[in-house]
């Protein structure tokens, strides 16, 4: 499976030297992979909004590009 194009994400942003070049929430330190982790561990949504300086709203967008990337070949272009 190919890695996601993360730069076609609005909600997130790549800045070399901010956490590594992480893909993150843009205007935060908080890594697109903690979303990913903590749902994986069984973290909600709510949960995570209130763990991290991130919105509902921006979450939502990561996971419905995720979900659309996934989809089909060229669904997030």
């Amino acid at each position: 499976m190919a890695a996601l194009d993360w730069s076609k994400c609005p909600a997130v942003e790549s800045i070399p030297g901010k956490v590594g070049g992480a893909w993150v929430f843009k205007g935060t330190r908080t890594p697109v992979s903690l979303v990913f982790e903590n749902l994986e561990a069984g973290v909600t949504l709510r949960e995570i909004v209130e763990m991290f300086p991130v919105s509902k709203d921006e979450i939502s967008a990561v996971l419905e590009f995720a979900a659309r990337s996934l989809a089909a070949p060229d669904a997030a272009a």
